[in-house]
């Protein structure tokens, strides 16, 4: 195996993917898609590639058919060494002569060719896709070297290449898709996993986005907790810092977004905790049906996550997966003006109960339910199995009420056995946790096992951002069932 580079953070997994496929001894021609939102550094891990195994990159720009075709042979007059540019005729001239030169030159050996930002290509030349599908068959008969990834950013067209009736379904041997790195790895990538109260609120505006930190920041990182606000001030709230208009970037560059407004609205309603498609609707002045279509296009460009309620059939909540958007839709969107007008210090002075409740509060959630899809769940014990993690509302009609269970791990039922809990858990940033927090966790757990589900191994587990007191402490300890769960141990401390 080829060995990572040192200037690789993480991605060992994509990395041994890559290098497998780029490898690949079979003698017929082989595809793959890469996809990613922008600024998960896949150009740079795609390029790290090829240093390491050699091979043809090709970066297309938003350009016009005829002038990204000269482009291309430029690229590829240098790949090959040639003294002039070579010229084509057309892309389908050119797609030929790829193939070609892999079966040509290379029929005994691999050969990499990357096209970086596809979709790019596909808004210029729309039949492209097919004319590689011509070719991908045509050298599964013939030998062919070739080690074709196509790579690019508009989740939505990324998407499409593989789906339905298009063109590329069925033809591609690796399908990756490049994810912002967990909050873990965020914090190692930030230099501030040993100081995790200030980790959770940089991964909350941030994310694992590892463009954020070098490219647009210059490494500019908050050096301790206390320098956390007038680091935001001087960065995502400043109009003179790139990061300061980027979650509007990131929703204008997907090809399928034409109404931003309407998509702002979305978010902006899913952001201030209107979660559920009538909430939507309603935040925005909407029916229902009307609004279909906007979180379907968020959905496939991977902005927001549709996650199933874990006790109710058929009930979903909505989720903004890129932390600075639902920063940007929670905290500067509606104070836009006066950030323009360099107010950053007193716009962040007044945005602190704003922030808690409706940034680092539900990210909070979101990053304990992580937790227990990793190395949470060996909390649980081998009888827990694996389960299902997620969040879900238990009624409780005596009370007129629900109970919001923000952490669970749940085993479906089947055949004869009977859906079981393995935990709940309730998920606090900015409040002591006290044994009235577990008491509601019981509450949710006797209604369930009314309802005919297991919960005969069930857990109760407290997650805080800010402590436990000394009553559900001492609870715990003479309660097996009862879990406190700690900054610490969310970042991977045994003593948090």
């Amino acid at each position: 195996m080829i060995a990572k580079p040192h200037h690789v953070f993480g991605r060992f997994a994509e990395w041994d993917g890559l290098v497998s496929f780029a490898t690949r001894t079979t003698s017929s021609a082989q595809l793959g898609i890469v996809s990613g939102r922008r600024r998960m550094g896949k150009t740079y891990l795609l390029r790290a590639l090829v240093e390491q195994v050699g091979g043809f990159y090709f970066g297309a720009t938003t350009a016009t058919a005829g002038e990204s075709l000269r482009q291309f042979g430029a690229a590829l007059a240098e790949f090959t060494g040639a003294e002039v540019p070579v010229s084509f005729e057309s892309w389908d001239h050119a797609v030929v002569y790829l193939f070609g030169l892999a079966a040509r030159d290379r029929a005994d050996a691999p050969l990499l060719v990357v096209i970086d930002e596809f979709s790019y290509l596909v808004k210029a030349v729309p039949e492209l896709p097919s004319l590689i599908q011509r070719e991908i068959d045509r050298f599964q008969v013939e030998a062919s070297g070739v080690r074709l990834l196509l790579c690019g950013s508009a989740m939505s067209v990324m998407g499409g290449l593989l789906a339905g009736a298009a063109p590329l379904r069925g033809r591609a041997q690796m399908e990756m898709v490049v994810r912002p790195f967990g909050y873990r790895e965020a914090a190692e990538f930030w230099g501030v996993r040993s100081d995790p109260a200030l980790a959770v609120r940089l991964h909350a505006v941030l994310g694992g986005t590892p463009a954020y930190r070098r490219q647009f920041l210059a490494d500019d990182v908050p050096a301790t907790l206390s320098d956390f606000d007038p680091w935001l001030a001087r960065t995502v709230l400043s109009p003179l810092s790139p990061l300061f208009r980027e979650a509007r970037y990131l929703l204008a560059e997907e090809a399928e977004i034409r109404d931003t407004a309407l998509y702002h609205s979305v978010l902006a309603a899913v952001a201030h905790g209107n979660n559920t498609r009538g909430g939507i609707a309603g935040y925005i002045g909407r029916k229902a049906v009307d609004i279909s279509h906007p979180l379907s296009v968020l959905e496939d460009c991977h902005l927001l996550v549709r996650e199933q309620d874990v006790f109710r059939a058929g009930k979903s909540v909505y989720r903004i997966t890129e932390p600075l958007i639902n920063f940007y839709e929670a905290v500067m969107r509606p104070s836009w003006a006066r950030l323009e007008n360099g107010q950053a210090q007193q716009v962040w002075a007044r945005s602190g109960e704003r922030f808690a409740a409706q940034v680092v509060g539900p990210h909070f959630e979101a990053m304990c339910r992580e937790f227990m899809i990793g190395d949470g769940i060996e909390m649980l014990g081998s009888e827990a199995g694996f389960g299902e993690v997620g969040c879900g509302i238990v009624p409780d009609s005596a009370a007129r009420t629900q109970i919001q269970v923000d952490v669970a791990v749940v085993q479906p039922g089947s055949g004869g056995r009977k859906a079981a809990v393995s935990m709940m858990g309730e998920a606090k940033w900015g409040v002591t946790m006290g044994v009235g927090h577990v008491d509601r966790l019981v509450r949710a757990r006797d209604l369930l096992a009314g309802g005919g589900v297991d919960v005969s191994n069930c857990r109760l587990a407290c997650f805080s951002g800010t402590g436990f007191s000394d009553a559900l402490r001492d609870r715990a300890e003479r309660d097996p069932h009862v879990l406190l769960v700690g900054l610490g141990q969310l970042y991977g401390s045994k003593n948090g």
